[in-house]
């Protein structure tokens, strides 16, 4: 079995003209912190795909302060009006190409991470808060997952 987590970014600013340069609040900040960390204790992700957003980006950066990837990537697949279906569809390949990692982090945005879990889980579709993260258990062999929850930022 394999762990995928699928988080969202942190809490970020108003919207704008280019949605991809928002940037996370002074709130987001910590919400990814504390999400790292959190991270860093339960599941110990060694895999990590993120948007290229900058928000993403940053929400990335506070995780690593906590965690260590030995394979990361950006992933434009994983933006805002992406496909999930294509998203999963690469993640279930990379997974299968890195048969040694066990655990995968996924940092993308609404409602591309919610269309995600329902790629992976067919009926299962939750709202996440902002740096919440779903975790999910996956079979390789079967391409069978079980959602096992939803965890919002302590803060």
């Amino acid at each position: 079995m394999k762990t995928i987590l699928i988080m969202r970014h942190g809490e970020a600013g108003p919207m704008q003209a280019n949605d991809a340069t928002r940037l996370l609040t002074e709130r987001g900040q910590i919400e990814a912190l504390d999400m790292g960390q959190w991270l860093s204790i339960t599941h110990k992700p060694s895999a990590l795909l993120v948007s290229p957003y900058l928000r993403a980006q940053q929400t990335a950066d506070a995780v690593k302060q906590n965690n260590e990837f030995s394979y990361q990537e950006i992933c434009s697949d994983i933006i805002p009006s992406g496909s999930a279906s294509f998203a999963i569809d690469y993640l279930e390949t990379l997974i299968s190409m890195h048969d040694e990692i066990d655990t995968w982090l996924v940092i993308a945005h609404m409602p591309i991470v919610s269309y995600m879990i329902d790629q992976l889980v067919p009926g299962e579709m939750p709202i996440f808060p902002t740096a919440g993260v779903a975790v999910i258990e996956y079979c390789p062999t079967t391409h069978k997952s079980n959602y096992k929850g939803l965890q919002a930022p302590r803060i």
